[in-house]
């Protein structure tokens, strides 16, 4: 068996885990992505609310309803701190599930590389094995008719 066709596992090994580390790459991605839209959800909240209550506060409001609307944006302004952090973290593992993907793809890479190289070492060697026994053939006497 060649040195290439004993790297096909090998081979297959490694593009498998490419190929997971891509999947795992693109689900990163989509949670991520979830994450900054609820983020910016909830941003665009706290800043309609805070233009409603503007076009409000002008009609006058009372203690009490000025107290709720405290307390809510202060509520509001804590969620989207938390979410800001929860933003923040997915995006350090979907770097590293990144950079997971990137080694991954080298290895597989450079698997590659190897079993091409071996391919065009054997190639080369049939090649001259060839090339050898067409010279013998074309060095030999050829059978003398005249001799049978």
């Amino acid at each position: 068996m060649t040195r290439s066709k004993r790297m096909r596992p090998v081979q297959q090994l490694a593009q498998s885990r490419e190929q997971k580390a891509v999947q795992k790459l693109g689900q990163s991605q989509q949670h991520l992505q979830a994450q900054q839209a609820k983020l910016e959800e909830l941003r665009a909240y706290r800043d309609q609310y805070a233009r409603d209550f503007e076009a409000w506060g002008g009609a006058g409001l009372g203690a009490i309803r000025m107290q709720d609307y405290r307390i809510f944006l202060s509520r509001l302004g804590e969620a989207i701190r938390q979410q800001e952090t929860a933003t923040a973290q997915c995006c350090a593992r979907h770097e590293q599930t990144r950079r997971q993907w990137m080694e991954s793809r080298g290895q597989s890479r450079a698997v590659n590389k190897l079993v091409d190289r071996y391919r065009l070492e054997e190639n080369k060697q049939l090649d001259r094995k060839e090339q050898k026994e067409q010279d013998d053939r074309a060095h030999r006497p050829s059978p003398d008719p005249a001799h049978k």
